[in-house]
């Protein structure tokens, strides 16, 4: 079987691919694991110059896969630790110096939503729907999307989507700052490359210090807010409402939550 996540080069630009269309390029153990060896190849490339993130077939990424694990394995580490440890591989493209571009082209929810987060800029199908169904599942948020999103789009907003846990289409993602751009999903990797490319093509010290510097005046720190918000999720994780949530996913029902 071929690499669930792969790496490429097209002329100053990497891109990473999540391969596993499948299983909607879900948060396998085994996609997880090749992330980490894709974005490592991307991090030591010292030729590129911009990155692009993308996924096969209809998802960009689902998140979560339900009928697999919400947490890693490892009974020698705390809940919270197995929790993280879901989201680290994701998080390693903070490590990037160079700008990140993600090209959503399908369905972004959970932590798939979380990894277009991190991304510096987003290119998405207006057709897919975006956002984060953690409280519909009886789940606390994961990936540092408590952090991100509010800083992108505001607090009032961020507030509507994770607190309903309601998905947005490409039209709406884009009016309020979720994506860049939003067109077809023939578009989006023709679009992402273009824009990765025009970064590309200018100074490459200067933009990396301008991502840098942007970053740096937004005092972003996704790994802590993602290490504290682990500790709810799994709390959460371990109670009968997520149980309720995930097996009414599962069976397209709605749930009945009761608190517990």
């Amino acid at each position: 079987m071929s690499d669930a996540v792969h790496y490429d080069v097209d002329g100053e630009v990497g891109v990473i691919t999540l391969d596993r269309p499948d299983n909607r390029n879900s948060m396998t153990p085994e996609l997880l694991d090749a992330f980490v060896v894709a974005s490592a190849a991307a991090r030591a490339d010292a030729r590129i110059r911009c990155v692009v993130v993308t996924g096969r077939g209809e998802c960009f990424s689902s998140g979560a896969d339900f009928k697999s694990t919400l947490q890693r394995d490892g009974d020698d580490r705390a809940p919270h630790e197995r929790s993280f440890a879901m989201y680290e591989p994701f998080l390693s493209l903070l490590e990037l110096d160079v700008p990140v571009i993600g090209a959503l082209n399908g369905h972004t929810v959970g932590g798939g939503f979380g990894l277009a987060l991190v991304c510096d800029l987003r290119i998405g199908a207006v057709g897919a729907k975006y956002g984060a169904n953690f409280v519909k599942l009886g789940l606390a948020p994961g990936m540092g999307i408590s952090y991100t999103l509010p800083r992108l789009i505001g607090l009032a907003r961020a507030n509507d989507l994770l607190l309903t846990g309601r998905l947005v289409d490409g039209a709406e993602a884009e009016r309020i700052g979720i994506l860049n751009r939003a067109v077809s999903a023939a578009e989006v990797m023709p679009e992402a490359m273009t824009l990765a490319k025009t970064i590309a093509g200018n100074a490459p010290f200067a933009v990396r210090e301008t991502k840098r510097a942007i970053r740096r005046g937004l005092e972003l720190d996704v790994r802590e807010a993602a290490r504290l918000e682990a500790h709810a999720q799994a709390q959460s994780i371990a109670m009968d409402d997520a149980r309720e949530g995930i097996a009414a996913l599962l069976a397209k029902r709605p749930p009945t939550f009761t608190g517990r």
